[in-house]
């Protein structure tokens, strides 16, 4: 019967969206960001003393990144007020760091969005979620006006996390950047709080 053979494909359908959309809540529950603490200074210098990561990040980040590096910089963290840098945490496991640099002077309702997440745990949308969670932050939180990131032009991964959370291309700085004794462009990826 071709209208039971409709049906039917119908409710696979459906029964297959909502199975996806179960697992998709699932995973973006697992997902969230907290503040640094010291008890993470060796997951975290693991996880950042990654080439494939550092290749990403700008120099001032060391590489090799050892615990530390890790301690500093959780220090660092630890004293700013409102916060601005949290840990990205996977099923309670650190997986990565996200944050947000509010500029100075007449560009105080601006920020720059950073973050890395650790090779294992690549590929499980981690990224995307920290960076809806930090974008929500930034805007209701800390009350501005636009986050802005700049991606290097090979990094493709990044360019995606960032437009599935509503950020456009507002431009392209050719030649901007010199990471590994090559010239690259930086892609600047926009959200405004029109947007939001």
């Amino acid at each position: 019967n071709p209208k039971g053979k409709c049906i039917n494909s119908a409710t696979a359908l459906i029964l297959t969206v909502v199975c996806h959309l179960t697992k998709k809540r699932k995973l973006e529950e697992k997902i969230k960001i907290r503040p640094l603490k010291l008890s993470d200074k060796a997951e975290l210098a693991k996880l950042a003393n990654n080439k494939k990561i550092w290749d990403n990040l700008r120099d001032y980040i060391p590489y090799p990144y050892t615990e530390r590096d890790a301690e500093f910089f959780i220090n660092l963290t630890k004293d700013k007020v409102p916060k601005q840098t949290f840990g990205i945490e996977y099923n309670g496991e650190l997986s990565g760091v996200i944050g947000l640099v509010v500029q100075k002077d007449v560009y105080q309702k601006s920020a720059e969005i950073g973050y890395w997440v650790g090779e294992p745990f690549w590929g499980n949308g981690i990224a995307t979620k920290a960076v809806e969670l930090i974008s929500k932050y930034g805007f209701d939180k800390l009350d501005l006006n636009r986050i802005f990131g700049g991606v290097f032009e090979y990094n493709i991964t990044s360019m995606k996390v960032l437009e599935k959370n509503g950020y456009e291309k507002e431009g392209i700085f050719k030649n901007a950047i010199l990471k590994n004794n090559k010239v690259y462009d930086e892609h600047c990826l926009v959200h405004n709080i029109e947007m939001y």
